[in-house]
């Protein structure tokens, strides 16, 4: 099994900045792609932000040049530092993971979601 732990949610007034972690355990033999994606009540799970193993990053319109995706493969933890907030980023954060546990079995994880609230 692999878990993923995220932390770094909180609230935060509009134009500040949180720093989301998300550390992997478990039986890990590689991580692929890691990525953040966020839901919003009444909104469908969106993909944020994303980061291959060899560090290509992609990112979601509405956060480039605000958000940046980073990770530690050594710890295997991605980070997501998110500048110049805005109450339209306030959801529920999920860190995901694509990975193999060994040669030949994969695994596709989710977290259990930390919650962003941008407001005033």
């Amino acid at each position: 099994q692999v878990q993923l732990v995220e932390s770094g949610g909180g609230l935060v007034q509009p134009g500040g900045s949180l720093r989301l972690s998300c550390a992997a355990s478990g039986s890990i033999f590689t991580i692929d792609t890691m990525d953040w994606y966020r839901q919003a009540p009444g909104n469908q799970r969106e993909l944020v932000a994303a980061i291959s193993s060899d560090g290509d990053t992609k990112y979601a319109d509405s956060v480039k040049g605000r958000f940046t995706i980073s990770r530690d493969n050594a710890k295997n933890t991605v980070y997501l530092q998110m500048n110049s907030l805005k109450p339209d980023d306030t959801a529920v954060y999920y860190c995901h993971a694509i990975g193999r546990r060994t040669i030949l079995a994969k695994f596709n994880t989710w977290g259990q979601g930390t919650q962003v609230t941008v407001s005033s």
